[in-house]
C-alpha cells in the first residue's frame, strides 16, 4: 500500500529518525534548506503534490462586488455556486497538505500535531469494535473538526462539509468530496492543452495526484485500511497500543494499571527522540480521545496511580492537557467543571492554570 510507505517515509523525515529512504512509486520526498519537506513529482523537480494546482485556484467571489462567472465544473454540479467551488478548493488543498513536513513555531507545532493526529485517528475510527457506532461517529466528527481547525482553514471551510455514514459531503450542495475531486482531476486531465500555461504537469501525473488524494480522503472517511505508525525498539508496547486503540480499551478496561506501567516505563526510560516523544503524546491524547472524552471519572484512577511519583503524574496531566487543546473542547462539550477535580488541578502548571482554572 502506497499511502502507508509515504506515511513511513514522511514520519522518517519529519522526526529525523535516520533510517534509509522507503521506496515509493508515483512521488518522492523533497528537503528544503529549513528542514521542511514535500512530496515532489519525480518528472517535474518543481512540482509539488501541493502546488501543482496553485495557479488553479478559483478567483475569490468575496472581493469582487458583482460576481458574475460559474464554477468550471457547472455543467456537473449545477447545485454549487462560485463560493461552494471556493471552500472546496480548500478542502482539497487542506487534505493534499496533509503528508507535508513543516518548519514551525511553538504555535504551528500543536497545530501540526493536532492535524495529523486527527488524521491518523481518522483512519482507525471503523476499525475500533470497543466503541458504539454513536461513539465513533462522535469521534469522527470531532477528530474531523480539529483536522480542518487546526490547518487552519477559515470558519466557511470549517463548517463547510459533515459526514453521511462514512462519506464526506459538502452539506449545502450534498456534493460527496469523493465525486467531487474525482470530476476535478479527470477535468484538468482532459483538458490539460486549455490550461497549459497553468498546468506544468502532465494528465498521468494528475491522476496520480488524484490517486493520493482521493487515498487520503479515503483514509479520513474510514474507508480504507488504517495507517500504522512504524515500530522502533524500545516503543513496541506504546506503538501496539497506538496502533490497536481495541487493545488499549481492553487493557483498560481488564487491567488498568498495565495500561499506566507502560505510560511509567516509558517515563523510567531516560532516552529521548523527536520520534520516541510523539508516540507517547500520541499514547496519552489516545487515552484522552477514548476513554476520558466517554468516561472522565477515570481521570481519577491514572492520578491515584501516580500520585505518589508527583513528577510523573505532573509530567503526563500536563500533557495531557496542554499538548493539545482537545481537552479544552471536550471539558465544554461534556459541560465538565474541571475545578470539581482537585486532585487533577493540583498537578497542573502555571500555564494550565492560567488556561483552565
Amino acid at each position: 500500500m502506497e499511502l502507508q510507505s509515504i506515511y513511513n517515509e514522511y514520519l522518517n523525515i519529519k522526526f529525523k529518525r535516520g533510517l534509509p529512504p522507503v521506496p515509493m512509486n508515483s512521488f518522492e520526498y523533497g528537503l528544503y534548506e529549513d528542514d521542511s519537506a514535500d512530496l515532489f513529482l519525480p518528472e517535474h523537480p518543481e512540482v509539488t503534490f501541493t502546488n501543482w494546482m496553485y495557479d488553479l485556484q478559483p478567483r475569490d467571489p468575496h472581493y469582487v462586488s458583482e460576481p458574475n462567472w460559474q464554477p468550471v465544473l457547472a455543467d456537473v454540479f449545477q447545485q454549487m455556486d462560485i463560493y461552494d467551488e471556493q471552500v472546496l478548493y480548500h478542502l482539497l488543498f487542506t487534505i493534499n497538505t496533509t503528508l507535508s513536513v513543516n518548519s514551525h513555531n511553538a504555535y504551528s507545532t500543536m497545530n501540526d500535531f493536532m492535524k495529523n493526529y486527527s488524521f491518523l485517528q481518522l483512519s482507525h475510527l471503523s476499525e475500533i469494535t470497543r466503541l458504539n457506532e454513536e461513539q465513533k461517529q462522535q469521534l469522527r466528527d470531532f477528530f474531523f473538526f480539529f483536522y480542518l481547525y487546526s490547518h487552519p482553514v477559515n470558519e466557511e471551510t470549517l463548517y463547510a462539509c459533515s459526514f453521511e455514514g462514512q462519506n464526506l459531503v459538502h452539506t449545502k450542495t450534498d456534493i460527496s468530496l469523493e465525486h467531487y475531486f474525482t470530476a476535478y482531476h479527470d477535468y484538468y486531465s482532459s483538458n490539460k492543452n486549455e490550461y497549459s500555461e497553468r498546468i506544468a504537469i502532465a494528465p498521468h501525473d494528475i491522476q496520480a495526484c488524484k490517486h493520493l488524494t482521493l487515498g487520503l480522503l479515503q483514509c479520513i472517511e474510514g474507508k480504507s485500511v488504517k495507517l500504522n505508525m512504524p515500530q522502533e525498539e524500545g516503543l513496541e508496547a506504546v506503538l501496539r497500543l497506538i496502533n490497536d486503540v481495541d487493545q488499549m480499551l481492553q487493557l483498560h478496561d481488564e487491567n488498568k494499571s498495565a495500561l499506566f506501567d507502560i505510560m511509567k516505563s516509558f517515563l523510567t526510560d531516560a532516552r529521548s527522540t523527536p520520534y520516541r516523544d510523539h508516540c507517547f503524546t500520541t499514547l496519552l491524547q489516545n487515552y484522552a480521545s477514548y476513554i476520558l472524552f466517554f468516561r472522565f471519572d477515570e481521570i481519577h484512577g491514572l492520578v491515584e496511580y501516580f500520585e505518589d511519583t508527583p513528577v510523573w503524574c505532573r509530567t503526563i496531566i500536563n500533557k495531557i492537557f496542554m499538548d493539545t487543546i482537545f481537552m479544552e473542547r471536550l471539558l465544554r462539550q461534556k459541560r465538565i467543571d474541571i475545578t470539581a477535580y482537585p486532585n487533577v488541578t493540583h498537578f497542573f502548571e502555571d500555564e494550565a492554570k492560567r488556561i483552565y482554572l
